[in-house]
């Protein structure tokens, strides 16, 4: 039997087929990388983290993640910019011009800090970014536009509480929003240390209502106009 003959028959491809390569999901893979390089951030700060780890964690290709992202430094950033873009994302969500003053408040607060509570790795990622003294913070253009919107909303807010008779006057939108979100992100990036020193389990689901609870209260106590 001769070596030719020996061969397997190929199987004729139908005409007009032809292998088709799938096209690569370029939205989900930027998703994955983002997601990893978050956790590695958090985790072992910029200094730290390593592309290698992001991108084996996000199963992409390193070459890749340098296509979408550049340099580690600006993966880091485009993190913060999520980070901050998703928070932003959730309080429009809410809807708070078509409430009355009060329930906007009591949704503001609520949704604060279950926002920390949901996503701890953004009080990390923050803290890293404290400790650079905002450096990369600073190179993003596009953070005071994002932000304003909420300056504005609060401000419409308390505008509003104040024409009602409910809020009294006076209340600077930006102070009142760094005040909120203090109440929640002192708790949670200092849970563990407070749950140690205070011997309560901050975590558990009481304690959490009970402190939502505790926040909505100290902030309208505050905004409330006093009764004659």
């Amino acid at each position: 039997m001769s070596h030719a003959s020996s061969r397997k028959p190929t199987t004729p491809q139908p005409a007009g087929t032809e292998r088709v390569r799938r096209p690569r999901d370029a939205e989900k893979t930027k998703s994955a990388i983002l997601a990893a390089a978050r956790e590695e951030f958090c985790r072992h700060g910029l200094a730290g983290a390593r592309v290698d780890a992001i991108a084996e964690r996000a199963g992409a290709n390193k070459r890749l993640l340098y296509h979408y992202f550049g340099n580690k430094e600006d993966l880091y950033r485009a993190v913060l910019m999520e980070a901050y873009a998703e928070i932003r994302a959730g309080e429009r969500e809410l809807n708070l011009d078509a409430l009355s003053p009060e329930e906007a408040m009591d949704r503001l607060v609520r949704f604060t800090l279950r926002h920390f509570l949901a996503n701890p790795w953004f009080t990390s990622l923050l803290s890293t970014e404290n400790v650079q003294n905002a450096a990369f913070l600073k190179t993003l253009p596009d953070i005071p536009a994002l932000h304003s919107p909420l300056v504005d909303q609060i401000a419409d807010i308390l505008e509003n509480g104040r024409n009602e008779g409910i809020f009294r006057g006076g209340i600077d939108p930006v102070q009142l929003y760094i005040s909120i979100a203090a109440l929640g992100y002192f708790y949670v990036s200092n849970m563990k240390t407070l749950s140690v020193i205070f011997q309560r389990d901050l975590s558990a689901t009481p304690m959490i209502q009970e402190r939502e609870a505790e926040a909505v209260q100290m902030v309208l106590r505050y905004l409330l106009k006093p009764e004659a």
